[in-house]
């Protein structure tokens, strides 16, 4: 799950011009398997608030207390399955980290890293969808908008052995490159660390291109689709790193494809518009 001030991939803030990022918010919650449900409205500003602690967007919200991260859902999902989405998601980090990246030269985009390695309980009312596992929390800033400046990227956080470790690479519209390899301990510690090769592994079903960090002669394997869209991937991915067999969460992003002003309307009819809301 996603929040949003300034939905980046919502048509409405794009058809906007993008003047009120306040005033294009959302909680944008994705489930995967049987009756997978997808929920993203674009909400006006009166749905929005905010406090040193909390997120709220309508009637969800993220709070701290005592160091959890509590998460309440309560949204509509998008065709083809319209239903209520309701329940509690809450994510306990193991440690938070100092790290803040840039993703380009000028800071006009970060990364965030918050939590990358945290426990995580899912409760959701609907049968299947209560379980316990291991998480993270990250977040994205920018003053621009993201197709202005990348043409495509890929981003990976793996759990491994000594903690987890993220990697980010992305192709810059001005013709350069970004890339970078973290490796987070348990405790919070950052370090930049030597990458495997970029592998390229089967595109996604929507024919997005794909790549990794894999050791030489590895080939990157999907195990798991999450999302998939006509610029968009996010699949669980098995790989190995420096000889050790990791299954992580992966996603690529085609901002290219995006530019394509015909997948506005597309979109539109999955990212419902909800300007008013009343506390």
């Amino acid at each position: 799950m996603i929040g949003f001030i300034g939905s980046v991939f919502s048509p409405w803030y794009k058809w906007s011009g993008r003047r009120d990022p306040a005033n294009h918010c959302c909680i944008n919650v994705a489930t995967y398997g049987p009756g997978a449900r997808f929920t993203m409205t674009d909400r006006g500003r009166a749905a929005l608030r905010t406090t040193d602690d909390t997120l709220t967007v309508g009637p969800s919200s993220m709070h701290w207390q005592d160091g959890k991260l509590v998460i309440s859902i309560d949204e509509i999902s998008a065709p083809p399955i319209i239903s209520r989405v309701r329940g509690t998601i809450t994510l306990t980090p193991q440690a938070v980290t100092g790290v803040e990246l840039p993703l380009t030269t000028d800071g006009a985009h970060v990364w965030r890293p918050f939590a990358p390695i945290a426990d995580i309980a899912v409760d959701l009312e609907s049968d299947g969808w209560q379980w316990d596992g291991h998480g993270y929390f990250d977040a994205n800033f920018g003053t621009r908008a993201l197709e202005a400046d990348f043409d495509f990227w890929t981003w990976g956080r793996y759990p491994t052995a000594s903690g987890a470790t993220c990697f980010y690479d992305a192709t810059l519209r001005d013709g350069g490159g970004f890339e970078t390899a973290i490796a987070f301990d348990r405790d919070g510690g950052a370090a930049h660390v030597a990458a495997p090769p970029l592998t390229p592994f089967k595109r996604s079903l929507w024919q997005v291109k794909r790549e990794t960090r894999a050791d030489p002669g590895v080939t990157p394997k999907q195990r798991l689709n999450m999302l998939d869209a006509p610029f968009y991937s996010r699949s669980t991915v098995d790989t190995v790193l420096n000889g050790e067999s990791v299954t992580g969460v992966h996603e690529a992003l085609d901002l290219t494809r995006y530019r394509q002003p015909l997948l506005k309307p597309m979109l539109a009819c999955r990212v419902p518009r909800r300007a008013g809301w009343t506390f």
